[in-house]
């Protein structure tokens, strides 16, 4: 079962380019654990300082295995360095994932591969 993490980090604005910049070789080396399908943290481009969180995992085990790993604990330690104001970050457990266009090209709102 596919998990997902999404959510917002809330920086001072010049930290957080900072912290995106820092940070930057341990979302690559993340990328290289075993179920991690996309990881990667952003900029907002419309709120100074906000940087959003998106993760995806193979499965809850592939997850737990990357928050016990020094990927996770080497994030934190850079990401503590700064003032963090606030965050907002969920995690969701998908049992069922297609495309959001069909065969024919049209984006879709309904499931409809089954």
């Amino acid at each position: 079962m596919t998990v997902l993490i999404n959510g917002t980090v809330n920086f001072n604005p010049d930290d957080a380019v900072k912290v995106l910049r820092e940070t930057a070789q341990l979302m690559i080396d993340t990328r290289t654990q075993k179920g991690c399908r996309h990881y990667v943290w952003s900029l907002d481009p419309a709120v100074p300082g906000r940087i959003y969180v998106h993760e995806n995992w193979e499965s809850s085990e592939h997850l737990a295995a990357h928050l016990s790993s020094a990927y996770y604990t080497d994030m934190l330690a850079l990401l503590y360095q700064y003032e963090i104001h606030d965050t907002d970050i969920l995690k969701y457990r998908i049992d069922h994932a297609e495309p959001v266009y069909d065969e024919t090209g049209t984006p879709r709102a309904d499931f409809f591969t089954g």
